[in-house]
């Protein structure tokens, strides 16, 4: 792979054509995962200190999905008719919510579901719950395609055939992302499962680098993790919100060094989280974790004033 090259991102400013966004967090279903692949080189000496694992060395993790809709103040200077035309509200469909995230869905045996403690739930439960169906889902946006991501963007249907879970809506991942899952390039050979891609291939929308991809929604290059991993930086009313995937999956690897075992490339992570956190100081910008099972799931991150090169995380609204 080529050498990785950083590039600034600023945080988006309001205007007519970028507009703000109400948002809520969806818990899409519990899972536990092997403590030492959650913490990479780390020892567990270290990170058992910080989360406590079950008899068979497995963490407690949570499948953290993002539910947005045009908020109800508009995009700054927008009219009220502009607002109306995307009201969520008004019409299910091309005019719907946008969705970043799927988690693991529901196209589970119960063997299956043993290996990982799969909780019977879905992102299509968690909608329910808020009345949301999912044809009112016209876009969704992924940071990267491994099962516990991505798998929830199909559903079996009555005949045991996988088909999409949202009938009306587009997906956007990256180009490099989607040619890697193709390829099944990971280290790990059952998470890029056929059945969560082939359904929806022919509504994907490939991402090369930063791009707007909806109106006042960027996605950009997260590397590490998969070498197509992208974050989402959107803005709502109290300024910049990122979803930047697996790159910082709970608040207990909020460290440098505290990557994944399952990371492709772990310095290539460990770069492209320093680089976030840079910019998440600079721009007071709040962090939602995909994975933090906790309370807490959106944090502002600051650097220990004591310790050059250490952060911690702070719970924000």
């Amino acid at each position: 792979m080529p050498a990785v090259r950083f590039t600034p991102s600023m945080p988006l400013q309001p205007t007519s054509s970028h507009p703000i966004y109400d948002w809520r967090i969806l818990r899409a279903g519990r899972l536990r995962l092997d403590g030492g692949s959650m913490f990479g080189v780390v020892p567990k000496a270290i990170w058992s200190r910080l989360v406590a694992p079950d008899e068979h060395n497995r963490i407690p993790l949570q499948t953290n999905c993002l539910l947005l809709s045009p908020s109800a103040s508009g995009s700054a200077g927008g009219s009220a008719k502009a607002r109306a035309a995307t009201d969520p509200r008004a019409e299910p469909g091309a005019n719907g919510f946008i969705l970043i995230e799927t988690g693991f869905g529901s196209k589970w045996t119960d063997k299956e579901r043993g290996f990982y403690d799969l909780e019977r739930r879905d992102v299509a439960e968690a909608l329910r719950e808020i009345d949301v169906a999912p044809d009112q889902i016209a876009h969704v946006i992924v940071t990267h395609l491994h099962f516990d991501h991505a798998a929830g963007l199909t559903r079996l249907n009555e005949k045991g055939e996988a088909v999409p879970t949202f009938p009306n809506a587009d997906v956007f991942v990256q180009r490099l992302e989607w040619s890697d899952a193709l390829a099944n390039k990971s280290t790990m050979n059952r998470t890029y499962l056929r059945d969560h891609l082939d359904p929806i291939a022919d509504r994907v929308h490939l991402v090369d680098g930063e791009k707007e991809v909806l109106p006042g929604i960027t996605a950009w290059p997260m590397p590490g993790h998969t070498w197509g991993q992208q974050a989402v930086r959107f803005n709502d009313a109290q300024g910049t919100v990122v979803f930047a995937g697996d790159v910082l999956p709970t608040v207990n690897h909020v460290g440098l060094p505290f990557s994944l075992a399952y990371d492709m490339e772990p310095y290539t992570s460990m770069l492209s989280k320093k680089h976030l956190y840079e910019q998440a100081i600079a721009g007071d910008w709040r962090l939602a974790l995909d994975h933090e099972p906790g309370a807490h799931v959106v944090f502002r991150v600051r650097e220990d004033a004591s310790t050059k090169g250490k952060f911690t995380l702070e719970p924000a609204t």
